[in-house]
This record gives structure tokens, sequence and C-alpha cells, in this order.
């Protein structure tokens, strides 16, 4: 299949899963330490965890529009980037976890644990059968050590300034670590880089408009997922 034609199916099937993410978002939406909401914000019950935030109502809850374009465009871009190669197939299942987590980080910042953990593990496990695929282009024991230390970098982070960085980051961090590790170690330093970059430029644009001052946590969650999307893309293309 041409680039272009992959990239297409690539951006219809990231505007399928993403029409899939607004009732998880509104659900994981709550503040650390309370539950998964069960109910719409006009009161209905919600089941499952897939598909509008209510069949019931318009209600409050995400919309369905932005989820849908911003996977559809993250899908696409990495269907142009990686082409026909196998590991495409583990990005395209990946990317709709890292656009749900991105909009519950900013919604409430926090990164639940029931998609970190499986994120760095899925990552690590499909990397490992896609290594054992012709034509791959990347290396799954530094798919390994990338989360391992990325991860680790990232706790050391939390050990010394937890106020400045949650440990669903760490958590986080294990499975960036993974995706960038997977082409090779400059990877995984770009994806870093990027993600603390655009972290800062994020606060200190929010300080020059006065919405914050030096002491203002923000989600860096949605900054860290930019980040290892960014490093993606660079180590795809260029592998």
């Amino acid at each position: 299949m041409s680039t272009p034609l992959l990239a297409l199916a690539a951006l219809l099937w990231g505007a399928a899963a993403g029409v899939l993410l607004p009732r998880a978002a509104h659900r994981f939406s709550v503040p650390s330490g309370e539950p998964w909401r069960e109910r719409c914000p006009q009161g209905h019950a919600l089941r499952g965890w897939l598909g509008p935030a209510c069949r019931d109502c318009a209600g409050d809850g995400p919309r369905a529009a932005p989820l849908v374009i911003a996977t559809a465009l993250v899908c696409a871009l990495l269907a142009a980037a990686t082409g026909a190669r196998p590991e495409l197939g583990v990005w395209l299942v990946l990317a709709p976890v890292g656009v749900l987590l991105t909009a519950v980080d900013f919604r409430v910042r926090r990164l639940p644990d029931p998609l970190t953990l499986p994120l760095a593990a899925a990552a690590l496990v499909l990397l490992g059968v896609t290594a054992r695929v012709p034509e791959h282009a990347g290396e799954w024991n530094t798919a390994l050590l990338g989360a391992l230390a990325l991860g680790g970098g990232y706790f050391v982070l939390f050990l010394i300034n937890p106020a400045g960085m949650g440990f669903g980051d760490v958590k986080l961090a294990l499975g960036a670590g993974a995706v960038l590790g997977w082409y090779g170690w400059p990877a995984v330093m770009l994806g870093t880089f990027a993600g603390f970059a655009l972290g800062a430029l994020y606060g200190g644009t929010l300080v020059l408009l006065r919405r914050a001052d030096r002491k203002t946590a923000i989600p860096f969650g949605p900054f860290l997922i930019t980040g290892a999307f960014l490093g993606l893309l660079v180590g795809a293309y260029t592998a």
C-alpha cells in the first residue's frame, strides 16, 4: 500500500477510535482519590467505557469532535512517518490511549493507572511480537532499556520534587520510553527534551498571560506524550 493510502486508512482508523473516547474521558476525569464517574453530568447512569459521554443527553462531558480530530491526525502522521513497516500497527493501537490520557490530564491533572500501566505493558509486549516480524525497523532491547531509563529518570525527579512531578508521570514515562527506545537512544533523547521544552513553554506562556505564577502546578502528562509523539515521528521517519 502506498504511503498516502496508508495515511488515509490510518486517518479513518483514528477517527473511528476517537469516537469511542468521550465516555472514558468523562469517567476518568475525576480528582485523585475519587472513584471513577458512574453518571453523566445530567445524572444518567453510564455503562461501559467506550462511546459518547452519554447516550441519553448531550450533557457537559467531553465533546467528541476534538478527540476525533486529534486521534485521526496523530494516527495519520504516524502512518506517514512509519510507512508500511509492521510497528505501525503498534503505534495505531497505542495512539488513542495517548490522546485519552492527554484529555484526562488536562482536565483534572490525573493520569489513571488503568491507562498508564497497561500502556507500558502493551507497548513492550506488542513491540516484542513486532521484533519477530520481517522488515521492522527497531530493536526491542532498546525499547526495554528506554522504558527503564525514562521511567527511572522520572522517578528520580519525583523523589527530588514530588510537588512538581506526579507519580502518574513516572508510570507514563515507562510507556513513552518503550516506544521511543524502539528507534534508539537519539529518539529517546529527542522525545524527552521535546516534552520538557513544551512543558516549559506552556508554563511560561501562562505566567506571561498572568494566568499562573512560577509555583503553579501544570499537568505534565500531555507534554510528555507530545514530546514522545514528536520523537517517535522523527525516529520512524529516519529509521
